[in-house]
């Protein structure tokens, strides 16, 4: 397979297709993010660019109501778009590196059109958990449900490969506990503003979406 002289570069210093693959994807959501923080300065644009971005990009429950759109295809679009927005620098931060540590695990098993179908399908299930268990109106952006959909590929793939072998069981419970213990401190720590919802419906879409392109078990060459 032939690549782009710059791609050529990036393979021969050590990054492989897959990296490059996760590295666009980071810069997309830094292009987002770092665009915002100017506006938030008055670089550019207008001090109201997060606002205005928000209200046309992040998951607004009221719109599964009686809210008027912003636009015809909202109610729909937000199910994704959510996932690419975030709440400062220092989210994602935490969200990128994430996702660059877990994302590399998945596309070396099942290749970057696979990756984008867990990731899709954990994003729109993180939406779909938190549109169904949210108690009020309050809004919601980040790719942590997405995140949490890896992390939920990745115990399934670890039943699937493991299920043979005594005590993996327990194993998964006790990765299950500390993802929830997790949530947990993460909850307090920001005064119950943590979007738990989203982590659970993406862990479980991830899980079942992992499943869906690879139920064979890693075996050693």
């Amino acid at each position: 397979m032939s690549y782009p002289p710059a791609i050529h570069q990036a393979l021969e210093a050590g990054l492989n297709p897959n990296h490059i693959f996760l590295f666009s994807l980071i810069t997309v959501y830094s292009v987002i993010e770092v665009t915002l923080n100017l506006g938030d300065l008055g670089l550019i644009g207008s001090s109201r660019l997060r606002g205005m971005v928000y209200d046309y990009g992040a998951f607004w429950p009221g719109l599964m109501d009686n809210w008027k759109p912003n636009y015809a295809a909202q109610p729909y679009t937000m199910f994704v778009t959510y996932g690419f927005l975030h709440g400062g620098l220092i989210h994602l931060t935490v969200n990128m590196i994430t996702l660059w540590s877990l994302g590399g695990v998945i596309l070396y098993r099942v290749g970057r059109a696979s990756f984008a179908f867990i990731y899709v399908a954990a994003i729109l299930g993180g939406a779909v958990g938190f549109a169904l268990l949210v108690p009020g109106l309050r809004p919601m952006v980040g790719a942590s449900g997405a995140l949490f959909g890896l992390a939920g590929a990745l115990l399934a793939w670890k039943y699937v490969d493991q299920h043979s072998e005594e005590g993996v069981r327990w194993s998964i419970a006790k990765d299950v506990l500390l993802l929830i213990g997790l949530n947990l401190v993460l909850w307090w720590a920001m005064d119950g503003q943590l979007a738990w919802q989203a982590h659970l419906g993406g862990f479980l879409a991830g899980w079942i979406a992992a499943l869906i392109v690879d139920r064979s078990p890693l075996t050693d060459d």
